[in-house]
């Protein structure tokens, strides 16, 4: 399977509306983590998003290099290979650009999809988001429909967000902000629709007390009510066809009953980042508190190096990571749902 195409992407958010369910976008940094991703939903029969924050991308190019852009390059056309291994599709996605950094990082992956496609291929990534959320909504849109148009002649969707996602993930740090900032109001859900309506297929990522990062149970107050009254503002006065795709941000920690409810409102992604870290990264701190003595050359020993291989403890981080997603596809109805050879 390689990587869907544009149109196979549109049918993938297009049954996930239809049938009620979402899909697990999940952020990867190595190819490790592609590999846990592809295999999850693999086994799950579950089609899904694998998607590149700037940070992670910068991380994959290597601390010599630290170019955000060249690292996500490098984990896209990693994942193009790996994924023709594979029985599902998969898209390929950029997670939170914000507007300073659009013409280091947003732009020239656009420039990659345009060399490929002239070379006959498909786009690189099939979606990018910017994140406008740092400036008032009117810029916000404004930049928005740039950047939409740019990517609709590319056959790439554009997520946009309005409204802001709390806590702090990957430097993206907006947990001074009034709790009232976290709520996207229906006025705001019109205008996005009316300014972006007809321009190209967009994604848009409405706040709803949704936060980024590791929480309790019980201490971020999710109002999921406000997508389902945004949407019916936007249908009452367009018709059904008018139904936005939506993204839930901060999707990590949620509760199942607020996850699921969502759905019914015209959620069709949602982003899965702290819960897969922390999968990843438990089993590998397991390994070394068992193999403390093999791992550590200790007074003068000559250690265990089946123990300190990474290969050892990065298999078993993978196969974390893949049962942590496997557990989101259930999540989101996803599982099963697979449309991979289906169009």
């Amino acid at each position: 399977m390689p990587v869907a195409t544009p149109q196979e992407y549109v049918a993938m958010l297009d049954a996930a509306q239809n049938g009620g369910y979402a899909y697990p976008a999940i952020n990867v940094t190595s190819i490790t983590t592609i590999n846990g991703a592809l295999k999850a939903f693999s086994e799950s029969g579950s089609d899904g998003i694998i998607q590149v924050s700037t940070g992670g991308g910068g991380f994959a190019s290597g601390t010599a290099v630290a170019d955000d852009a060249f690292g996500a390059l490098v984990l896209a056309e990693a994942t193009h290979l790996l994924a023709e291994k594979y029985d599902v599709l998969v898209a390929l996605h950029t997670d939170h650009c914000h507007p300073e950094k659009v013409d280091g990082f947003l732009r020239p992956l656009l420039d990659a999809s345009r060399k490929r496609i002239a070379e006959g291929k498909g786009p690189l990534f099939n979606s990018h988001m910017f994140d406008g959320s740092v400036v008032d909504l009117d810029e916000n849109l404004t930049i928005s429909k740039g950047l939409l148009a740019e990517c609709a002649e590319l056959n790439i969707i554009l997520e946009i967000e309005a409204g802001c996602v709390g806590g702090e993930e990957d430097g993206h740090d907006t947990s001074g902000l009034p709790a009232e900032k976290l709520y996207t109001s229906t006025e705001d859900m019109v205008q996005v629709y009316e300014t972006l309506n007809g321009i190209g297929r967009f994604m848009f990522a409405a706040t709803f007390g949704n936060v980024h990062g590791a929480y309790k149970p019980g201490s971020v107050k999710l109002k999921p009510t406000i997508l389902r009254d945004g949407q019916n503002a936007v249908m009452e006065k367009y018709g059904k066809d008018a139904e936005m795709d939506l993204v839930f941000h901060g999707g990590s920690g949620s509760e199942l009953s607020d996850i699921r409810e969502t759905l019914g409102y015209g959620v069709i992604k949602m982003n899965i980042d702290t819960d897969t870290q922390y999968a990843f990264t438990r089993p590998i701190v397991k390994h070394m508190c068992e193999n403390i003595e093999g791992v550590l050359k200790i007074d003068g020993e000559v250690g265990n190096k089946k123990t300190y291989d990474p290969r050892g403890y990065l298999k078993k981080a993978e196969q974390s990571l893949c049962d942590r997603l496997k557990e989101c596809c259930d999540d989101l109805l996803s599982t099963g749902n697979s449309i991979y050879g289906k169009i």
